[in-house]
């Protein structure tokens, strides 16, 4: 095994303890989402539903307003149709199909309170039940306004990160491990800090266990992201991968977690963006081209489509130190 082995400390551990990586399951995903998988809750969990709704995608938030809506009003049309269509004055229908159209758009108009006037409710339990449903219309899209303005308004990061980690010349007669990233947002971010844990598996008196190694980096911390920023790793005699091969990041299912924080100018709050790579993301002998370039005004231009292009150089070969006589 090429991994030079440290004392355990138990405060570099992510929250995962010693347990082992199994079945190339990762313990953070590209995404930066935590790979655990939750049991136990009860059925009806109610704990979790601000969060998903604030962190869900916009696909499914989206549709999932648009299936509240449409649910909503078709049960309120079948309501109308119980009570009766010749309570609803205006409804021109002659069939049962043309009946249940009239109901769901009078319910629309009810529930936004829009109340086009065309059809309009007679009889006590039509005004009654078209009364509740303006009272639900104005409760839910109040409930959609804070929901839709929570998402807008929460501070995120947005950050491009390269697909692969390369193992790259750096320096003089050295290798770096590398990854890039940038800011896919206009908005500025100061004093950002980076972090990269090692993790792997390691056989200790015949059971695997997790071991975790923060890496030291050539620069930890950026005052200003403007371009992009290659994150090095220097595999020199003070790094525990100094000789690492592919062959021994495959067999201890080797992991790297990179955790970032930094300052949004904007939001005046800090934001966190996570992700991991690991090993069969790794390319080795190779290296990152450029990816900004300048205008004909002489204006530097980031062009964040090439922030994961890279190409292949000639294999390291460490030096052999010299015998002496």
């Amino acid at each position: 095994m090429a991994i030079h082995k440290r004392k355990f400390n138990p405060e570099d551990d992510l929250g995962f303890g010693t347990q082992p990586v199994m079945k190339n399951q990762p313990l953070i995903r590209q995404d930066g989402s935590i790979n655990v998988k939750r049991r136990g809750l009860p059925f009806f969990n109610n704990a979790n539903n601000y969060h998903k709704l604030i962190t869900m995608s916009w696909e499914k938030f989206w549709l999932l307003v648009l299936s509240g809506y449409l649910v909503i009003n078709t049960i309120f049309a079948f309501i109308y149709l119980f009570i009766g269509v010749q309570n609803l004055n205006g409804a021109e229908g002659t069939s049962t199909y043309q009946h249940f159209w009239d109901a769901f758009f009078f319910s629309a108009q009810t529930i936004s309170t829009v109340g086009y006037g065309h059809i309009s409710p007679r009889g006590m339990a039509t005004n009654s039940v078209a009364a509740l449903e303006s009272m639900m219309g104005l409760l839910a899209f109040a409930l959609a306004t804070g929901l839709l303005y929570g998402r807008f308004s929460r501070p995120t990061a947005k950050i491009a990160y390269s697909e692969n980690l390369l193992v790259s010349p750096y320096r003089e007669n050295c290798r770096g491990l590398m990854f890039r990233l940038a800011n896919l947002r206009r908005n500025t971010l100061i004093d950002l800090q980076i972090e990269i844990i090692f993790s792997y598996n390691e056989d200790v008196n015949g059971k695997k266990v997790r071991r975790f190694f923060p890496l030291e980096l050539e620069r930890k911390n950026v005052s200003i992201l403007t371009l992009s920023w290659t994150v090095v790793h220097p595999l020199d005699d003070n790094s525990p991968l100094k000789d690492i091969t592919p062959e021994d990041l495959k067999n201890n299912q080797a992991s790297f977690a990179v955790l970032l924080k930094a300052f949004d100018d904007t939001f005046s709050q800090t934001v966190h963006s996570r992700t991991s790579y690991q090993f069969e993301h790794m390319v080795w002998d190779a290296k990152f081209k450029p990816s900004f370039d300048r205008d004909e005004d002489g204006r530097i231009v980031l062009d964040l489509s090439r922030i994961n292009d890279y190409g292949m150089v000639e294999p390291f070969i460490r030096p052999q130190p010299v015998a002496k006589h």
